[in-house]
């Protein structure tokens, strides 16, 4: 998205997850652990929309012996990333592009948060498969994202609480509200039940939802 080459919107960003996204840390340490269930003291994890690198800092602080390749397309949230981490850094591989570009692997693990809802279905379904091919068989996927339902009155109760989080959150109103407008028009949201068959149709199996707050899901699946 263009508003993540924008250097006062990456300025920003640090926190904004965290007053829009409920449990954003508890999101983090979930993913660790069930990344960690299959992948080694010394895997190689690939992580896709690293730019801001939240993450990647949470992944390295709870497994020291884990080395990463981060994708993002926008060199700004990339030099963000490098920030967030500081001296953790040479652990990570930035990567300025999509998941087509990422090497080829075979990675032990992947993870994309809060990145695939910015995507039209089919390009999340070639997405996701770009990431599935790229795992050893049996490697661990954990994705999450807003995804919520999608019957029109059902779309507006979810969005209208969406930005009343942020609110609660010390979001200004009108910034929330900015941000629901924006959601509204011009991210093309699924619903958990298509998202979960998004990853399937890219290849992964034993699809399984672990984390769901407000509008936000989250599932590990495998290669």
């Amino acid at each position: 998205m263009k508003m993540f080459d924008d250097p006062e919107a990456v300025a920003r960003y640090q926190d904004g997850p965290r007053r829009f996204v409920p449990g954003l840390e508890a999101l983090h340490r979930m993913s660790a652990i069930l990344l960690a269930e299959h992948m080694a003291a010394d895997g190689h994890l690939l992580v896709l929309g690293a730019g801001g690198g939240l993450e990647l800092k949470a992944f390295a602080d709870a497994h020291p012996g884990w080395r990463f390749t981060g994708i993002d397309p926008s060199a700004k949230m990339l030099e963000l990333a490098r920030q967030t981490l500081g001296p953790l850094a040479p652990r990570a591989s930035l990567v300025e592009g999509y998941a087509q570009d990422a090497p080829e692997g075979p990675f032990d693990g992947a993870a994309c948060l809060l990145t695939l809802h910015f995507l039209p279905r089919e390009e999340r379904i070639d997405t996701a498969a770009q990431i599935h091919k790229r795992l050893a068989p049996g490697a661990p996927f954990v994705v999450a994202h807003s995804s919520f339902p999608q019957a029109p009155d059902e779309r507006t109760r979810w969005l209208s609480r969406y930005a009343a989080y942020a609110v609660a959150s010390g979001v200004p109103a009108d910034q929330a509200e900015n941000a629901r407008a924006t959601v509204e028009a011009g991210i093309s949201m699924l619903s958990p039940e298509e998202d979960a068959d998004v990853l399937r149709q890219a290849g992964f199996r034993d699809v399984t939802p672990f984390y769901a707050a407000f509008s936000w899901r989250g599932w590990v699946a495998y290669a």
